[in-house]
């Protein structure tokens, strides 16, 4: 070996050169992601980000999240396809963080591989970016580590961080919840990133390749699992703030692990209880091929997959109409799911999930 992958660094399968031969690659990527508020480029200790603007807030409250991909990087690296999961990635941090009516403002990522591979990491921060663009924040800075004995070489993991804002006063919350309220479901794209422990014992059980051509889903079955997130914050960001609506929005709640019925339940209060209408909606046809096929129980799956809602708005029922076209007009779509009402003495801050899926059995 010659020049800066020369020494006891490279025998110990650690290459310099492949990282910044990787750093040169991305950097295109992360100057698409900037904001006007982001100091310096990609290289330093420390990534900046102007925080003058917060003199403009009464009483700003940051906000911040952090998160991964979870299981859905073994599909990824299996398809060798690296480029749609950083959607994923974004996609779980800064919706967790817009349900509070928070601006996401930049974001700082971090990849642990066992073997650099230059393109492999520039088409990772490529999702990264592209998704940081699509939610509105700026990728401020992030790491590569090269773990060499960690991680086997083609094995990578990927997890984020970000920081927002909001007003104090526009804070959203279960405080704002009332009976009557509407449940305002937003469709999924797919599984998103969630459940893919679950996703992969069933495929494994039923003995199924990622290119199996599978009918109901109209693509194979490595295609439809590499569906990325679909991104939020720039439409619930909008909603939260639309004058149509009056501040009609009262609560948002964003369907991760643990599925539709436990995250909602993370935003109701003591008092009051939500009742979905399953009828309203027909899942996406990935989640009905894992029961059928699977033979995973309802509850089972309700449990762990966003069966088809990737995020819940609850609001004032007479600003429906101007909610559904917002997020339309962001290319979202969205249905009255059911309603909020008083809970009995037991039972306060629950969700009912009732009725059944039209088509299913």
């Amino acid at each position: 070996m010659t020049g800066s992958d020369s020494g006891a660094y490279a025998e110990a399968g650690v290459s310099i050169e492949a990282a910044d031969r990787a750093v040169d690659l991305m950097k295109a990527w992360v100057e698409k992601a900037r904001r006007p508020e982001m100091i310096g480029g990609i290289g330093g200790f420390a990534g900046l980000f102007d925080a003058s603007a917060l003199t403009s807030y009464t009483r700003p409250l940051l906000a911040t999240s952090t998160d991964g991909v979870g299981t859905k990087v073994a599909i990824a690296q299996a398809m060798d396809v690296h480029d749609t999961i950083g959607f994923d990635l974004v996609g779980m941090v800064v919706d967790d963080l817009v349900v509070c009516g928070a601006e996401p403002l930049f974001m700082t990522d971090y990849i642990a591989c066992g073997r650099v591979v230059p393109e492999r990491i520039a088409a990772i921060v490529k999702g990264i970016a592209e998704a940081c663009v699509e939610a509105g924040c700026a990728l401020v800075g992030g790491e590569t580590a090269e773990h060499p004995g960690l991680l086997g070489p083609d094995d990578y993991d990927v997890a984020g961080a970000t920081t927002g804002v909001v007003e104090a006063d526009d804070l959203l919350g279960p405080a704002l919840v009332r009976p009557g309220d509407a449940v305002l479901a937003m469709a999924s794209s797919g599984l998103h990133s969630n459940g893919y422990s679950l996703v992969r014992h069933v495929v494994a059980k039923l003995g199924w390749q990622l290119d199996r051509e599978v009918p109901e889903l109209g693509r194979t079955l490595g295609e439809e699992l590499l569906v990325p997130t679909r991104i939020y914050a720039k439409a619930c960001l909008a909603l939260a703030r639309a004058d149509a609506l009056e501040r009609g929005v009262h609560a948002m709640a964003h369907v991760t692990g643990g599925g539709l019925a436990a995250n909602l339940a993370r935003v109701m209060p003591e008092e009051l209880t939500a009742t979905l209408e399953r009828g309203t909606w027909t899942p996406p046809p990935i989640f009905d091929v894992l029961r059928q096929a699977g033979k995973v129980a309802q509850p089972d799956l309700e449990a762990t997959l966003n069966c088809g809602v990737g995020m819940v708005a609850l609001l004032d029922p007479e600003r429906i109409d101007a909610a559904v076209e917002l997020l339309d007009g962001f290319g979202i779509h969205a249905w009255v799911a059911g309603e909020v009402s008083s809970s009995p003495a037991a039972g306060g801050g629950t969700v009912s999930l009732v009725g059944q899926h039209p088509g299913w059995r």
